[in-house]
């Protein structure tokens, strides 16, 4: 390969330290122990809020009161778009069953589980498409119990077009609680809500760690770290919207990575000294973190061809991978690492994060490699059945009790010994080992 790093990042995302994870395991034990006592002085000191956590009826009519109707028709479009593309997916997922011997069947049953927590961030932003992503999502796949938490402002409690969102979903649950104390009200069942068999969504890396701290207790949709993207761009792409999509994308904190790879120097050089000017027009707040992450972590790589890109792609395994070049269906064939995959110019990664109806809670920091993003199946089992006639069992015991006593595993060959014994009285059976001792049934 012969790559060219035109820039290259001095910073790489990281989703906390030690330091981040001695504290909220330390919170976690207080919580765990304290109950909803120390998570409502969590909230006082962490989110300057002293009014109710749990959200009754009347601040839901609230907040629908509150958030104007052209945004409640925005909100309900991009559910109405997440909740369709949840419903195809509930559609892949089935159950089945197969006779795999004459006389034993064997199936799957597919079980949504019975509570989810989601977490709705609210720090920098008001992360009104994060509701709508884990609620709908949670609610199509059947969840009995969903309850959603979101870090109340001062005084205020949760911003009404997020509490709107919430609600709008099916929200069963609403708290008024961020942080590890919100994921520890949604895991210990706090506040009237019962204990989250799963958590989901995203949240900074002190929410990152707690549900990390937490998993195998309960389940969790990912640890993700700080969100990034991929622009992969030949000399056909524009160069004002692939910086704009770049850019866009950095907005979300100091440490988001992006990175362009294309074939075109020309296309690259003109996003380098396009992407700053964008920048520089920017809200105050959200330049600081776009130029922080473009000084830092942004990378622009050229390549020879597109066979080569597209291994940079799946090296990177970035969370959002948007392609601005030609034929793109040999690239929806040919990458194979990324959260979510934008093909064209006519789509754009914010359209993924808020209207689209694809999730966009997605793995970061190369865990593409090995997972996808959040969807019915997080929130869903699949488990298994078998059933036999006796006849049916016949061979199956056979080749069980040999196989058991192969592994030295006398216990498991004698369940089967058992069976035959009592199914098919006076028929010998050859269950030892060669050369060993016992084991048949007769």
């Amino acid at each position: 390969m012969t790559v060219t790093y035109l820039k290259r990042a001095t910073r790489t995302a990281e989703t906390g330290g030690e330091e981040v994870r001695a504290r909220v395991a330390q919170m976690l034990r207080e919580l765990e122990q304290g109950g909803e006592e120390t998570a409502l002085r969590y909230a006082r000191e962490f989110d300057k809020f002293n009014g109710p956590i749990a959200v009754d009826d009347a601040a839901r009519a609230a907040a629908r009161k509150a958030v104007p109707q052209r945004l409640q028709d925005d909100i309900r479009f991009a559910r109405d778009n997440i909740h369709r593309f949840a419903e195809a997916q509930r559609a892949t997922i089935q159950d089945c069953a197969i006779e795999v011997q004459p006389g034993f069947w064997a199936g799957q049953r597919q079980i949504p589980v019975r509570a989810a927590g989601c977490y709705v961030p609210g720090g920098r932003y008001s992360h009104i498409a994060s509701a709508m992503m884990t609620i709908t999502t949670a609610k199509v796949a059947g969840v009995a119990q969903v309850t959603a938490c979101a870090p109340p402002r001062a005084g205020a409690g949760i911003d009404p077009a997020t509490l709107f969102a919430m609600d709008a979903c099916g929200a069963d649950r609403i708290l008024a609680i961020g942080g590890v104390q919100g994921i520890a009200a949604m895991a210990f069942g706090m506040f009237g809500a019962p204990k989250a068999d799963i958590l989901v969504g995203p949240g900074n890396q002190y929410v990152a760690e707690a549900k990390r701290a937490l998993f195998g207790r309960l389940g969790i949709d990912m640890v993700a770290g700080p969100t990034d993207s991929m622009v992969i761009a030949d000399a056909t792409a524009d160069p004002d919207l692939v910086a704009a999509d770049l850019v866009g994308q950095a907005e979300h904190g100091d440490n988001s990575p992006v990175w362009l790879v294309t074939t075109d120097a020309a296309l690259a050089q003109a996003v380098l000294d396009r992407a700053p000017r964008l920048i520089a027009t920017l809200p105050a707040f959200n330049a600081r973190n776009a130029e922080a992450a473009w000084r830092d972590c942004a990378e622009v790589i050229l390549c020879e061809d597109r066979e080569e890109m597209a291994a940079i792609a799946d090296s990177y395994a970035p969370e959002h991978l948007h392609v601005q070049a030609t034929d793109p269906d040999w690239w929806l064939a040919r990458l194979r690492s990324y959260g979510s995959l934008f093909l064209g110019e006519e789509t754009t990664v914010a359209f993924g994060d808020k209207a689209a109806g694809p999730n966009h809670v997605l793995p970061t920091s190369g865990s593409a490699r090995y997972t996808g993003g959040l969807s019915v199946h997080k929130f869903m089992k699949t488990v298994t059945w078998q059933r036999a006639t006796r006849e049916g069992a016949r061979g199956v015991a056979e080749a069980t009790a040999r196989i058991s006593r192969l592994e030295g595993m006398e216990g498991h060959a004698r369940t089967a010994d058992m069976r035959l014994a009592k199914f098919f009285p006076g028929t010998h059976f050859d269950l030892q080992l060669p050369g060993a001792a016992g084991g048949t049934a007769s």
